[in-house]
Parts: C-alpha cells; structure tokens; sequence
C-alpha cells in the first residue's frame, strides 16, 4: 500500500512540474485528486474552516514580522510566505469543492459585483492618490 501512495505522490509531484500556468478550475481538480490518492478523504468542513483560519494567522504572523513592526522569533525564521499563500488556498479549494462551488464561476462573479459596486469609488478616493 505505501508503495501505491509513493507512486501516487511521485506521479502528481511531476504533474506539478510540467504544469506552467493553472487555472482555478484544473487547481480544484488537482485537489481533488490528490485528496483522493494521497489524502485519503477531505476533512469535515468544520475541520478545514479551523484549518484555514490556522493557515491565514501564520500568513498574518509572517507578514507582521515582515512588513509590520514585530521582529521574528528564532522558530519564526523557516516560515515561507508563498508557502502559506499556497496552503491557504489548498484548504479553501477543499472548502470549495466540498460544499460544490465553482472558484472560477465564483471568481468571475465576485469580480463583475466588484466593478459594478466600486467601480468608481475607488478612483474618486482622495485616499488612493
């Protein structure tokens, strides 16, 4: 069995390599299989809303210590910012596919309501020149 998991994790690792360019929907699908093959299961919905609260405070910490006044602390120092950029969005993919959103639909939708509602605000912010 663990030489299957090996094979599986070696295969999509090399997925990952030749890919340049993912969209959100083959993102959700490369999840979904790695979910499938090496993860065993999703987690409860619950147990990934906990998780990705836990991912978006290291990204916090790392960017308090980074662009913020707090210094790091020696266990701080092997903290990668793109690493838990990338971890956060592995859960929330997990979210989306679970509960059966669309991410590029979702994507696509959010920015349209985004445009639409601030469309002009932003550019008369006397705050933004």
């Amino acid at each position: 069995m663990e030489e299957v998991v090996e094979e599986d994790q070696k295969a999509h690792k090399q997925s990952q390599v030749e890919r340049t360019e993912l969209t959100l929907r083959e993102a959700q699908s490369s999840v979904d299989d790695w979910i499938k093959t090496v993860g065993v299961r999703y987690f409860s919905e619950l147990t990934n809303l906990a998780q990705l609260v836990e991912e978006v405070g290291e990204l916090s910490r790392i960017i308090s210590r980074t662009y913020g006044e707090q210094s790091f602390k020696e266990t701080d120092k092997n903290y990668s910012l793109k690493d838990e950029m990338a971890d956060i969005l592995f859960v929330l993919i997990c979210l989306a596919n679970q509960t059966g959103v669309d991410l590029t639909e979702a994507f696509d939708e959010n920015l349209r309501k985004k445009s639409q509602r601030d469309g002009e605000r932003h550019r008369n912010n006397p705050k933004l020149r």
